[in-house]
């Protein structure tokens, strides 16, 4: 059975869709971007706040369904910039330890509310 999601902790969905949701013991993170919670609109400071923010708000999400970094197997980042990548690789790399998760990063036209960067995830139950 498919379960839905939601903190108030990370930003409401913008559009019909769950924070997450989790059946068979995965959970499926919709992308984060860097919306302050509380405020409703993207962080300011540039692509390194961005990120902190949009990965505060995925280990909300995460925290929610009872997981936390360790446990993702995937995520995917997009992102309007790839020269900012080597900033975003740091930031990212704060968050995980091995074995990392796989992991895929694309630029795109546009993200959002004009944000920089959107982070995604895939995580696993613990038996």
């Amino acid at each position: 059975m498919k379960t839905s999601i939601h903190t108030r902790q990370a930003p409401a969905a913008i559009g019909p869709y769950s924070q997450a949701v989790e059946q068979n013991g995965m959970v499926f993170c919709s992308g984060q971007i860097a919306l302050d919670p509380a405020s409703g609109t993207v962080v300011e400071g540039g692509i390194e706040f961005e990120t902190r923010r949009a990965l505060q708000n995925l280990g909300e999400v995460l925290a929610a369904a009872g997981l936390d970094f360790i446990d993702v197997v995937k995520t995917t980042i997009f992102m309007i910039d790839l020269s900012e990548f080597e900033i975003v690789n740091r930031v990212y790399g704060e968050h995980f330890e091995p074995p990392y998760p796989a992991r895929s990063t694309v630029q795109v036209a546009a993200l959002p509310r004009k944000a920089r960067i959107e982070i995604d995830a895939i995580a696993l139950k613990r038996d």
